[in-house]
């Protein structure tokens, strides 16, 4: 949730249709159609609802997963703090595809696609009205098309974990792996992707990067033999897939 749907890189509407895109990718599945309910406070201008939708729209239209139903509430004014959007996805599994936090395993490589923190930033500077030197956008983004060519590049069953580390960021995302599965992970501070921008602004302000949200990005815990693997095939992606610990043990 923000408290403002328009922020640096995206807004409410982008951001919703890459949210649900990604939880079902996260799992595996192929996203293919998503519905879209809105709850709109009486008197929310129609200039800045036409601009949420086609958001939403623009968004779809580039993740190919249409929206193709939803719904519209309209509440008392001062009870629904402008808008809020809803949105569900629907996906297709393979049979026998187990990716989960639970399968992690010991021994296994843990990589991330990119610099984390981007959005907690943009998120913040908004919310404070702070300003930097350099311009710090959300990583918004539908991630389903890097999701299908991880697994396409791998044996199935490679892929033991996939989470996109948002509210919390990326620490929080991995304690919650390893509790679901009984292993932990002792991470390379050296090898973090983080641009130099975020790193500043976290200093400036003492947060720590690990714990702010991400929206662009995805972790993926993968059997270690085909680590290297994954690396290089999401380098002619133009992500960044980075190995940041091979360090994961048993905590049982």
């Amino acid at each position: 949730m923000c408290s403002s749907d328009l922020f640096p890189g995206g807004d409410i509407g982008c951001l919703s249709v890459h949210g649900t895109v990604n939880d079902v990718a996260m799992m595996g599945a192929a996203p293919l159609y998503l519905s879209a309910s809105f709850i709109l406070e009486e008197g929310f201008a129609l200039a800045d609802l036409q601009r949420i939708v086609e958001s939403m729209a623009a968004a779809a239209r580039e993740a190919g997963v249409p929206v193709v139903t939803g719904d519209t509430k309209v509440v008392e004014q001062g009870k629904g703090d402008g808008v809020f959007i809803s949105t569900t996805g629907v996906g297709a599994l393979p049979p026998g595809r187990r990716i989960g936090g639970a399968q992690a395993r010991p021994g296994d490589a843990v990589l991330v696609s990119g610099g984390i923190g981007a959005h907690g930033v943009a998120i913040l500077s908004l919310r404070e009205s702070l300003a930097f030197e350099t311009a710090i956008e959300s990583d918004t983004a539908a991630l389903h098309g890097l999701v299908a060519a991880l697994l396409a590049a791998v044996p199935e069953g490679a892929v033991h974990t996939l989470r996109d580390p948002t509210r919390g960021g990326l620490a929080t995302t991995l304690n919650e792996i390893a509790r679901q599965s009984g292993v932990g992970m002792m991470l390379d501070e050296a090898l973090l992707p983080i641009q130099p921008q975020v790193d500043a602004a976290c200093e400036l302000l003492g947060l720590d990067v690990l714990y702010l949200a991400n929206e662009g990005k995805l972790i993926a815990i993968v059997a270690p033999e085909v680590a290297d693997t994954a690396d290089r095939k999401s380098t002619r992606l133009n992500s960044s897939h980075l190995v940041i610990s091979y360090a994961v043990f048993c905590l049982k």
